[in-house]
């Protein structure tokens, strides 16, 4: 089933979020066979806070988020913490995850990622995505097409489960869930402060009034 994405209407909290910043002259891609060293020099370079990130061999800076988004990204944490039915999960926020790439690997740091109980107990700043059951991203005009095209589809590739997209510049959320190949199946879309179901092993009505 294609992604329709929605028609971008003014945000209800405005403000700016995770602008990229040009690698050298600009974004840059490499070859599925080489090794990215740029993106591993600009990881190891960048100042805390900021993101380095891996998106479909494109390598992408992007500065701390505003505060409009580190609140969004909160109360998704806070109404997944309390409304899951399985005590095991945790929800984490900044974890780097590999997904499977044209080739190497790619580089996802999702805004929200929901996993077992020491799932990410190592040294590891990228950790394999398996124990995952639940990625969010908190979206914005400046991250729209890459969190609702190559990551949804880094995602998917990855056999999350379920991807919740939090969209501040249509006001309203998505999930998508049953990955199958890079696609999911299942798109639920419903406006910004109405519920949503999440599917096991979450299994509860979400709120996003708060959000």
């Amino acid at each position: 089933m294609d992604f329709t994405p929605p028609v971008a209407r003014s945000s209800p909290r405005g403000g700016r979020r995770r602008e990229s910043v040009p690698v050298t002259s600009g974004t840059r891609r490499y070859d599925a066979t080489t090794e990215p060293e740029d993106f591993e020099e600009r990881n190891a370079g960048v100042p805390e806070g900021w993101r380095v990130e891996l998106i479909d061999g494109e390598t992408h800076v992007s500065p701390p988020p505003d505060g409009c988004h580190g609140e969004t990204v909160a109360e998704v944490a806070r109404g997944i913490t309390l409304g899951a039915v399985d005590t095991r999960l945790r929800v984490y926020t900044g974890v780097g995850l590999r997904i499977p790439g044209r080739g190497r690997p790619d580089r996802f740091i999702p805004d929200v990622v929901v996993a077992p109980k020491g799932s990410f107990a190592t040294s590891a700043e990228y950790h394999a995505p398996d124990a995952v059951v639940l990625v969010g991203e908190v979206t914005s005009s400046s991250t729209a097409d890459r969190d609702r095209g190559p990551k949804r589809r880094g995602y998917a590739r990855a056999g999350t489960p379920a991807y919740l997209l939090v969209d501040l510049t249509t006001a309203e959320t998505i999930l998508l869930s049953e990955p199958v190949g890079d696609e999911y199946r299942t798109h639920r879309r419903v406006p910004l402060a109405a519920s949503l179901r999440l599917p096991p092993p979450l299994d509860f009505t979400l709120d996003t009034a708060d959000f």
